[in-house]
This record gives C-alpha cells, sequence and structure tokens, in this order.
C-alpha cells in the first residue's frame, strides 16, 4: 500500500513537507535583506542558484558514488524527455526571476498571494486541455481564486491601507504564478527518468546562467561580481542556495513519496504564511484585512483544487518523483 493511501501515513513526512515550507517561506524576507545589502534581484538570483547547483552537484556526487543513483544526461533521454526538461527549467529560471523581482516592488505577502494563484491556472489550463472536468468544486475554487485575487488588488487602491498600486510588482508575482502553471503542466509525465536531484540542479543552473546573461545585458555586471567582495554577504547566500533551494526541493520529493502528493501540496500552503508571518515581523508589513480575506480565499482555492485534482487522477499513483523549481 502506498503512503498515499495509507490511513496513517508516517509523521516524518509530514514534518519534511512543512520544513520545507518553511524553508521556502523565508525567502522573501531574506531577499530583502540582500537588496538592503547592495545586490540587486537578478544577481541575488544567480548567486543563489549557483550555491544551490554547487549543493546538489556535491549531493548527486555522493549518491553516484555509493550506487544510490548513477548520473543520467540529457543525450540519453528521448526527445521529448529532453525537451520537456529543458522547457521546465527554463520556467524554473522565469520564476525565480520574476518572484524576487516582486520581492524588491511589492510587500512579501502582496508577492506570496499573486504567486498562489497558480493552481488556479493550472486547472483552467489542464481542463483547456481535457485533462480535468470543469465540475463544481473547480468552478467555486476558480471564483474564490478570482475574488482573494480581487481583495489584493483592491488592498493596493484603498488610500487608507497606505500602499500605493503597483501593477508591475503584481503582474511579476502573476507571471512567477504563469511560469509555475507551465513548468507542473509540462513536467506531469514529461521526464521521470531524471532522478529528483539531477532534475532540481538543472533547472538552478539554467537559472544561474539565465540571471547571469540578463545582469549583463541590463548593466547589473557590478551587483553579478558584488558578493566577492562582501563577505558579509555569504551566510545569507549559503542559506538561501542551500536551506532555502536544494535542501528544501529535496525534501518536498521525500515528502510526497512518505504522505503522497495531495497531502504535499496542501501542506506546502505553509509556505506563504511563513512568508507573510516573517515578513510581519522582520519587516514590519503585515496584512491588512482585505489582504487577509484574500490570503483565505486564494489559499482555500489552492486546497479544494488539490483535492479536486486528486479526486479525477484516483487511479494515478501519488508517489510518483515529483520535482520542484527550487523554490521560491
Amino acid at each position: 500500500m502506498s503512503a498515499a493511501a495509507s490511513p496513517n501515513p508516517p509523521l516524518l513526512g509530514f514534518l519534511i513537507v512543512l520544513g520545507s515550507a518553511a524553508l521556502f517561506g523565508t525567502l522573501g524576507p531574506l531577499s530583502r535583506f540582500a537588496y538592503d545589502a547592495g545586490m540587486q534581484p537578478v544577481s541575488f538570483v544567480a548567486w543563489r542558484g549557483l550555491v544551490g547547483v554547487a549543493a546538489l552537484l556535491l549531493i548527486i556526487a555522493w549518491r553516484s558514488r555509493t550506487g544510490a543513483a548513477r548520473v543520467v544526461r540529457l543525450r540519453e533521454l528521448s526527445s521529448r524527455a529532453r525537451n520537456t526538461v529543458l522547457i521546465a527549467a527554463t520556467m524554473g529560471f522565469t520564476l525565480n526571476l520574476f518572484m524576487f523581482m516582486a520581492f524588491d516592488r511589492i510587500t512579501i505577502a502582496l508577492a506570496l498571494l499573486g504567486f498562489y494563484t497558480y493552481p488556479a491556472m493550472v486547472a483552467v489550463v489542464n481542463v483547456a486541455m481535457g485533462r480535468e472536468p470543469l465540475d463544481r468544486p473547480r468552478v467555486v475554487a476558480l471564483g474564490l481564486a478570482l475574488i482573494g485575487m480581487g481583495a489584493v488588488v483592491a488592498s493596493q487602491v484603498d488610500p487608507e491601507t497606505g500602499i500605493r498600486l503597483d501593477a508591475i510588482g503584481i503582474g511579476l508575482a502573476l507571471g512567477a504564478a504563469l511560469s509555475q502553471t507551465v513548468y507542473v503542466v509540462v513536467s506531469r509525465d514529461g521526464y521521470r527518468d531524471i532522478p529528483a536531484e539531477q532534475a532540481i540542479a538543472l533547472v538552478l543552473m539554467v537559472t544561474v546562467v539565465g540571471s547571469s546573461i540578463l545582469a549583463l545585458f541590463t548593466g547589473d555586471a557590478a551587483s553579478l561580481v558584488a558578493p566577492l567582495a562582501m563577505p558579509s554577504i555569504w551566510p545569507l547566500l549559503l542559506f538561501t542556495g542551500t536551506l532555502a533551494a536544494a535542501i528544501p526541493s529535496l525534501g518536498f520529493l521525500a515528502g510526497i513519496r512518505a504522505i503522497g502528493g495531495l497531502r504535499a501540496g496542501i501542506l506546502m500552503l505553509f509556505e506563504p504564511v511563513v512568508g507573510v508571518a516573517l515578513a510581519a515581523w522582520l519587516l514590519g508589513e503585515d496584512l491588512v484585512p482585505i489582504q487577509l480575506v484574500g490570503a483565505i480565499a486564494i489559499l482555500s482555492a489552492a486546497v479544494i483544487l488539490q483535492r479536486a485534482s486528486r479526486a479525477s487522477r484516483a487511479s494515478a499513483p501519488d508517489d510518483a518523483p515529483v520535482v520542484v523549481p527550487g523554490g521560491p
């Protein structure tokens, strides 16, 4: 019997997923500290990805040396799998880029709530592709997601909140959600022959290369090399690259295999809770009432869609290998 079907899934699996979600939730506030120290979002994405790749390469080397897994090269994959993993890696890059740029422009809460509309986007795509039916739970969930995002946007046009409307910031968060949507849709069955740590390393490597090229073309080269002369920033980069990228990505996979994708997906909603709480504590960014209403609506929609998706795929193995794009 799989963990997903077991009436008593391992407590350790729950703790691993919650821990992974909590680590991902630190990224918003920690990125602000990096920006205050002089880094730009693009260079922060590049360095965080580089540290994450280094950590994953050590894991890959150890697993290969012990015989736990062999290194799978891209040329060994079918053309479909190869194209799929490259598309997923590109989406991982745009996801991280858009999200960390959003963190720089709007509050952590607004950025995370914009990002967590992606389950609704995934549902729309799956319905359009005929993978899932447009039944009552999905209609309710999509309605909640729209109401929630409307409340989030409305909070920025209310003069009493003291928050100005930043359409670009909201657009970046929704762009990250769209990138995550494409990632989820193309990754569903596309490259299961690649061990998780190798797939995540590839995603982060594309992020490093893409961010570095973008920094050079946008005149941020100075920010890109700044950490080399800033020893004080390295603890932050090491933490975000290993404990907030590589480790939680692998932890999320381990959690899926222990307790199933449905439970793991719902527990990952702990990420915005941690992010919002840390932003309130460390940055003084409190949720106003209308934003709280939006948060409840968006996260409720995500839970409903997780359960509806699981019900429509009841015959599919719930503990199949799944990877996440290293954050945010």
